[in-house]
């Protein structure tokens, strides 16, 4: 995994102008479209040379996708967490699911801000980003099978893991997307997560 530990002065300016380029970068594209803004424009913009914008961020995709790099590593740093606590991986994979729909997370699909439904109808309408959204979760497979054990039973376990997470996440967000309230959707969703949880613990009784 990587280490984003460092909170050095160089470290925290890196930090700032990934965001903040990003962040120019993605209102680009809500006003304008994805396809319709360039990378040269998104550089002028940030008032950066297009080959520093590179540096930064090897692909256009990424300028939008960095607005949930966070949670790449997300579950693996829930089980590393855990483990200090003595709590096995799949109940603290399960508490931090759910804690995620009560604090409304986006990632989990269950919020219906503006400006995150504009964020989130551009990715998943874009098929370039939604490409590269599959290599955003082989990562964080990658991640947690890691601190799982590694190899193949790990990574099994882990591919089924952030499967259920996904496909829980992109049924709330169809839901709301269709129109339902989030307060409607909230209740279906969290009895769904406590099945597909129980599923994964008799499945995989080695990480209860």
């Amino acid at each position: 995994m990587r280490d984003v530990s460092g909170t050095g002065p160089r470290e925290l300016k890196r930090r700032r102008m990934y965001q903040e380029v990003s962040e120019i970068a993605v209102r680009l594209f809500l006003e304008r479209g994805f396809d319709a803004v360039s990378v040269a424009e998104v550089a002028a913009a940030a008032e950066i040379s297009k080959p520093t914008l590179f540096r930064y961020f090897p692909s256009k995709e990424d300028l939008v996708l960095h607005q949930i790099a966070d949670h790449e590593e997300e579950s693996a740093r829930v089980v590393v967490a855990a483990r200090e606590e003595g709590v096995g991986p799949l109940p603290a994979l399960r508490r931090h699911f759910l804690a995620g729909f009560a604090a409304s997370d986006p990632v989990t699909g269950l919020n219906d801000h503006p400006a995150v439904r504009a964020f989130y109808d551009m990715l998943y309408g874009t098929p370039s980003l939604v490409a590269r959204l599959h290599g955003y979760l082989e990562r964080s497979e990658t991640a947690l099978a890691e601190v799982l054990g590694g190899g193949l039973d790990a990574r099994l376990a882990a591919g089924q893991i952030i499967a259920v997470r996904r496909i829980l996440a992109e049924e709330n967000w169809r839901r709301i997307v269709a129109g339902e309230a989030v307060e409607d959707v909230r209740r279906d969703a969290e009895a769904a997560a406590e099945r597909a949880f129980a599923v994964l613990e008799a499945g995989l009784p080695g990480l209860r």
